[in-house]
């Protein structure tokens, strides 16, 4: 992994509801990782940018700094080995400690699972269940430090919806994720820890791109959201995480929050 260690000073001139708390947001470069990025430093919160591509990750830290916060960018594959303790350390050194841990990051393909490779499905499971566990271990005493913490999974709907074809896959390493977060919120109650579940739909690269290329399904997919639209990744995503990170949600943990306009229902 490379590192950059820019850092912004002065005061911070957002919203003061995570001021002092420090965030490691993974898959933070683009789509619904930027919007919580941008959610988490709007509301005071310094954040470590963790993903593949330094380019992107530097433009959404740029984004934070234009705007007064504090941002560092960390470059590599959280699967490598030494990755998740190289994260939790950056977060130390460079920012503080580490109060917040957003688990954003995903590697699953859409396939049938009749035609799922083998080798993707361990490959999935690795950037899934299993780094997001040994960050979740990581982070637990650091958070420990400081009091608590909060730890934010990504969480989908496609777990709970009839027509999930070609998502089995998806939706199995995001379950197993799932269930991590509720027995941390069990287990790390004591030390301060909460542990939540976020099933979002917002816009993405990867989302437009299927929209653009389908008109007809994703006017049908758009029909399907009660809200009549698709989530926009800092309004309707990265200010609700914000704000079940802050004291305010403090009695909140173990539970799965849709933020999905009401299309999926999650029992």
């Amino acid at each position: 992994m490379t590192e950059n260690t820019q850092n912004t000073t002065g005061q911070n001139t957002t919203a003061t509801r995570l001021a002092g708390k420090v965030a490691i947001v993974t898959g933070g470069g683009q789509g619904v990782g930027r919007g919580i990025s941008l959610g988490l430093a709007e509301s005071g919160a310094s954040v470590l940018l963790v993903g593949r591509t330094m380019r992107k990750l530097e433009s959404v830290a740029e984004e934070i700094r234009a705007a007064g916060g504090t941002a560092e960018c960390l470059a590599g594959d959280i699967v490598e080995d030494g990755s998740p303790e190289l994260i939790i350390s950056t977060a130390v050194e460079r920012l503080g400690g580490v109060d917040i841990l957003v688990n954003n990051a995903n590697m699953a393909m859409p396939l049938p699972l009749s035609d799922y490779p083998d080798d993707d499905f361990r490959k999935a499971f690795e950037g899934g269940p299993r780094v997001t566990l040994s960050l979740m271990k990581l982070a637990r005493p650091e958070m420990a430090k400081r009091g608590g913490g909060t730890i934010i999974n990504l969480a989908t709907s496609a777990a709970v919806r009839w027509d999930a074809s070609n998502y089995g896959v998806y939706a199995a390493i995001k379950e197993g994720v799932r269930a991590l977060t509720r027995a941390a919120a069990y287990e790390w109650a004591a030390d301060g820890i909460r542990a939540l579940n976020v099933a979002p739909h917002a816009h993405s690269p990867g989302l437009d791109w299927w929209m653009d290329k389908n008109p007809e399904e994703a006017a049908e997919f758009v029909a399907s959201i009660p809200a009549g639209r698709v989530g926009d990744p800092v309004a309707d995503i990265g200010r609700p995480v914000a704000w079940l990170c802050s004291a305010e949600a403090s009695y909140l943990s173990g539970a799965t929050i849709p933020l999905d306009g009401g299309q999926s229902r999650w029992g």
